[in-house]
């Protein structure tokens, strides 16, 4: 048994360096381009846009749902503005 380890220290002597090099360098190869993306992509106006429009479609399903709800907020943000408004007209 002892022979057996020693012929495949001597057989993958120089083998087995090149292929670990070979391999971590393809690693680092796809480390690099996938952190490139993710950073690319996060740059990227599109994930905003994205964002942007999941927010507009959530909103109008939620007003188109509850349109009693939407009243109800309308009035709210009127209110506030009223008084808001007031508040300026004071200062």
């Amino acid at each position: 048994m002892n022979n057996q380890y020693v012929r495949r220290e001597v057989f993958c002597g120089n083998t087995c360096h090149e292929l670990k090099r070979f391999w971590e360098r393809e690693i680092g190869k796809q480390t690099y381009y996938r952190e490139s993306e993710e950073y690319r992509l996060g740059r990227s106006a599109l994930r905003k846009l994205r964002e942007e429009w999941r927010q507009r479609l959530e909103t109008k399903l939620r007003l188109r749902n509850n349109p009693d709800e939407t009243e109800k907020q309308a009035n709210v943000g009127q209110e506030l503005l009223a008084s808001l408004t007031q508040d300026d007209i004071k200062h």
